[in-house]
């Protein structure tokens, strides 16, 4: 069912969305001080060409022993940078992608997905794109932790 709602996503849509978070990602690489966010940039692009099947997750999830205070305020200048320079107009182009494919029936699934990207898009800084099993073995192992 993943690949089906994949394939959906991309003929219906998804191919531009994609292309638009790989030019950001481009654009990241070729100005020099938002070379640090190239690697949030390349993850979601791949969240947005495989939404089905994939979840993004903050890296203090991923990685709750390396939580730092400075690694977070880095974090929060980058996605402000983020924001002003590309998350604003990704964002809108996953918004109208989505109104687009929930104008039609069969694409309400693909158009929510868009939807969940958008938000996405603000904010991507010290996000990872992983499975939805490993996404559930991240929260299940963090929720252990938590009530010891």
């Amino acid at each position: 069912m993943r690949a089906v709602l994949n394939i959906l996503n991309f003929v219906l849509g998804g191919f531009f969305t994609t292309l638009a978070w790989f030019i950001a990602t481009l654009i990241s690489i070729v100005l020099i001080f938002t070379l640090p966010l190239t690697r949030s940039c390349w993850e979601i692009t791949k969240l947005s060409l495989f939404p089905y099947g994939n979840e993004a997750v903050h890296i203090d999830e991923v990685e709750p022993e390396r939580k730092n205070a400075v690694l977070s305020a880095g974090g929060t200048v980058l996605n402000v940078f983020w924001f002003i320079l590309f998350g604003w107009w990704l964002c809108i182009s996953h918004i109208a992608s989505g109104i687009a494919q929930c104008l039609t029936i069969i694409g309400i699934p693909v158009g929510i997905a868009n939807f969940k990207l958008a938000v996405i898009a603000l904010w991507p800084v010290g996000r990872r794109v992983v499975s939805i099993e490993e996404a559930q073995a991240i929260r299940e192992r963090n929720a252990r932790r938590r009530y010891r």
